[in-house]
């Protein structure tokens, strides 16, 4: 199974991945994360440009969002591998949630693995600047409004679950597991 996690900066992601794959384990299946950027040289080549004050303007979003699907490609190997459940915290609908342009940018990802279920972590704006760092280009509460819009309408095409991350974190947890459980033949009335 190939479970993507996507939603705004700050809506916990990292921590909600991590905290399914233990759960997962636990449960006796074999999980593989995985997180985009990766951690190629390409990888590290978009994190350097989203780090420029400039990041949110067109021409860099266009450059981000080849380089992303670029990016893509290195792993598709490993989202292939049909023995495990892989978690990838986002996937080509941040591209087309973060960069516009989805008619472009869906052209440039349209040999990117589809995932069997998007975990969406909602989040309000106001939280999500609030828990993140000054210092990041898309920090801002008018971009992010409409990235929140933009993935609010892309869930409706895939199989997806949209988790209020605006609760405490065990409380997101305990959603992601219910939301998780039949997908995997699990009681989801056992989780607290």
């Amino acid at each position: 199974m190939y479970i993507v996690f996507e939603g705004i900066d700050g809506s916990g992601k990292s921590t909600q991945i991590q905290m399914l794959k233990e759960w997962l384990v636990a449960n006796g299946f074999r999980v593989e994360t995985i997180v985009e950027p990766t951690d190629t040289k390409l990888g590290k080549l978009i994190r350097e440009i989203l780090q420029r004050p400039d990041a949110t303007s067109e021409k860099i979003q266009n450059a981000l969002a080849l380089l992303f699907a670029a990016d893509r490609i290195m792993i598709m190997d490993e989202l292939e591998d049909e023995s495990k459940i892989i978690i990838s915290d986002r996937s080509f609908i941040s591209s087309l949630a973060y960069q516009g342009n989805p008619e472009w940018v869906s052209v440039l990802n349209k040999y990117a693995k589809k995932p069997d279920l998007l975990i969406l972590l909602d989040l309000d704006v106001k939280k999500s600047v609030a828990r993140t760092s000054d210092d990041d280009t898309f920090e801002n509460e008018e971009f992010l409004t409409g990235v929140k819009e933009n993935y609010l309408k892309l869930a409706k095409n895939y199989e997806h679950q949209i988790i209020d991350a605006n609760n405490g974190v065990n409380k997101v947890s305990s959603d992601i597991k219910k939301a998780v459980a039949p997908y995997l033949g699990l009681c989801s009335d056992c989780i607290r």
